[in-house]
C-alpha cells in the first residue's frame, strides 16, 4: 500500500496469530505497515498472511517460533537486520494466563511459564532489538500489560507479577531514552474478546466485552511517527474487574 499512517513502517508483532496481535496485524496492514509476524502456530499465521495480501495486495514476513526459544530471538533479530536493517515499531503482545489460584499454590512450572512469556521474552525483544530500534527515525516499542498490576486482585499470581515487572521494565527503557528518537509505552487494552479471557471470566457473556478491533487505533497511534508519548501506560476504559 502506498498510503496509510503507518506507510513503510517495519512492524514486528509477537503473539500475531489470534486475538488482539491478530487484529493489530490486520490494522498495521491497512495502514501500510511492512510487517514481521510472530508466534509459535505456523498455520494461523500462514492464513493470516493469506488474509493480509487478500486485503493489502502485499505480503508479510513470518517467524514461527516459541518466545520461550531465547536464542532463536537473538536470530530472528539478526535475520531482521539483514532483510530491513531497522525496525520502527515493536509490539510485545504475546501473554501467558495460567488458571487463577492462591499464590502459594502456584506450580513452579507454572510460574516459569508465565514469567518468561509476559516479562523475560519481552526483555530479550528489547535486548535484541534494541540496535534495530536506534536505527529508525522514530523507533516505537510498544507493551500489552493488564488492569492486575496493583496487586490487589486475589488468585492472579504470576501473571501479576509478570505484568507489573513488565510495566516496570518499559517505564525505565522509555527513561532511559528520553533524550532518543524512541519512545516506548504501555497499553492496557480493558476486558477485551480473546482466547486467554474465559480462563479468567469462564462463566462471563462474550458479547459484554469488546472486540480486538476496537482497540488497534491505540497501538496505531503509539506506533505513529508523530507520537510524542514515552513512558506512559494507556489504560483504554477502567473495568471493575480485572482485565486478561
Amino acid at each position: 500500500m502506498t498510503e496509510g499512517r503507518l506507510r513503510g513502517r517495519v512492524a514486528l508483532i509477537t503473539g500475531a496469530s489470534r486475538g488482539i496481535g491478530r487484529a493489530v496485524a490486520l490494522r498495521f496492514a491497512q495502514e501500510g505497515a511492512q510487517l514481521i509476524l510472530c508466534a509459535r502456530t505456523q498455520g494461523a499465521l500462514e492464513e493470516l498472511d493469506d488474509k493480509i495480501l487478500e486485503l493489502t495486495g502485499d505480503n508479510v514476513t513470518l517467524a514461527p517460533l516459541d518466545l520461550c526459544d531465547f536464542d532463536a530471538i537473538d536470530h530472528m533479530a539478526a535475520a531482521v537486520f539483514e532483510r530491513f536493517k531497522r525496525l520502527d515499531v515493536l509490539v510485545g503482545n504475546a501473554g501467558l494466563l495460567t488458571p487463577l489460584k492462591p499464590m502459594p499454590q502456584v506450580k513452579p512450572e507454572e510460574w516459569d511459564q508465565v514469567i518468561n512469556i509476559n516479562l523475560t521474552a519481552n526483555y530479550r525483544l528489547l535486548r535484541s532489538f534494541d540496535p534495530l530500534i536506534r536505527t529508525s527515525e522514530a523507533g516505537r516499542a510498544i507493551f500489552v500489560s493488564s488492569t492486575v498490576t496493583q496487586g490487589t486482585w486475589p488468585f492472579w499470581g504470576a501473571y501479576a507479577v509478570s505484568k507489573a515487572g513488565l510495566e516496570t521494565m518499559v517505564k525505565t527503557y522509555a527513561s532511559e531514552n528520553k533524550k532518543s528518537n524512541i519512545k516506548a509505552n504501555i497499553l492496557n487494552p480493558g476486558p477485551t474478546r480473546t482466547t486467554m479471557r474465559p480462563i479468567a471470566y469462564p462463566g462471563e457473556d462474550p458479547e459484554s466485552t469488546k472486540l480486538p478491533e476496537d482497540v488497534t487505533e491505540y497501538f496505531v497511534q503509539l506506533a505513529e511517527v508523530s507520537c510524542n508519548l514515552n513512558g506512559e501506560i494507556i489504560q483504554i476504559d477502567r473495568p471493575q474487574n480485572p482485565d486478561t
